[in-house]
């Protein structure tokens, strides 16, 4: 993975969070290299028709519940996914679910997790 700047500055803040991203990010690009990113402020998205992952910092569970160093993979599913690593999802509309889950190591991003990105990726592409 090329470190830009962009994505050193979006790190700035919790650089103990920088190795999750990267795993996450290669695991990711390996399995959809058409995979787009976008980084803004508050979020990195990945895309191929529509944004199917996203990587933040978002406080989905109280501050010490949270792993040190964590990072927030939120996924679009056409339906609610049950799994204790799920830590918030909501319906935003019909059949789409936002789904929240909090990874604080890079054993973490797993054939499991990468299953579910696989499941957003396609359901992305087919909207």
């Amino acid at each position: 993975m090329v470190m830009d700047a962009d994505t050193l500055l979006f790190f700035e803040q919790q650089p103990a969070a920088l190795p999750l991203y990267e795993a996450f990010y290669d695991a990711v690009l390996k399995r959809h290299p058409d995979a787009r990113i976008k980084i803004q402020k508050t979020q990195i998205s990945f895309s191929n028709r529509y944004i199917f992952a996203c990587v933040s910092f978002l406080r989905v569970k109280k501050k010490k519940e949270l792993p040190d160093p964590y990072l927030v993979i939120t996924l679009g599913l056409p339906y609610s996914l049950e799994s204790p690593r799920v830590a918030v999802k909501t319906e935003p509309y019909p059949g789409r679910w936002t789904t929240h889950i909090v990874i604080g190591s890079e054993e973490e991003v797993d054939e499991e997790l990468l299953g579910w990105t696989e499941e957003a990726y396609c359901f992305a592409g087919r909207k």
